[in-house]
């Protein structure tokens, strides 16, 4: 059976702007006894929007990403303000980023990326009926917004510059739910 492990001595090791590193004594209910490190999120967490156009086409940006410095292929993403809910932030990024709107935001699934080592988590969240509306953003250059197809998929996934998992699983999220709605 699970039990919970006891956090112990947690303490900070380092700070960013985004992130605790935190180092914490973790002891097991079998006694056991282990330390752990994690990085700590600062903020609210991120939402990361699957944009459509229609039943087949998604809107998707290229972005500088500094972890990889590179253009990356991505969905529209970012972080929950301070007060904002999910479906808020992801309203606004998409103004932001891609210069749409949506009629319809639906919440799919609330996504770690290492739990074993990081806290943040991304709110993935469906964008439909969309509409132009622009907003003025946080980006230091205008975005590249691409259309790709849902339908290619599978090529889609193997573009050298489409690398992102959190990307990668919502497009597969949202192909299955469309074609669960068409019966």
């Amino acid at each position: 059976m699970r039990k919970k492990p006891k956090l112990k001595n947690i303490h900070t090791v380092a700070q960013s702007r985004i992130f605790n590193l935190e180092s914490m004594d973790v002891e097991f209910s079998n006694g056991s006894t282990r330390v752990y490190e994690r990085l700590v999120s600062r903020g609210n967490g991120a939402v990361l929007v699957i944009p459509m156009l229609n039943d087949d086409t998604v809107l998707m940006i290229y972005e500088y990403s500094g972890g990889t410095d590179r253009y990356e292929l991505g969905l529209t993403k970012g972080k929950i303000d301070k007060g904002e809910t999910p479906i808020e932030a992801a309203g606004r990024e998409l103004k932001e980023e891609i210069g749409y709107g949506a009629k319809t935001l639906t919440f799919l699934k609330t996504i770690t990326l290492a739990p074993g080592y990081q806290s943040s988590e991304t709110h993935i969240v469906l964008a439909e009926d969309l509409y132009e509306e622009q907003a003025d953003g946080d980006e230091p250059e205008p975005l590249e917004v691409v259309e790709h197809k849902l339908s290619d998929l599978e090529e889609l996934t193997y573009k050298q510059d489409l690398t992102e998992a959190r990307s990668i699983l919502a497009l597969y999220m949202v192909r299955d739910i469309i074609q669960s709605r068409k019966g």
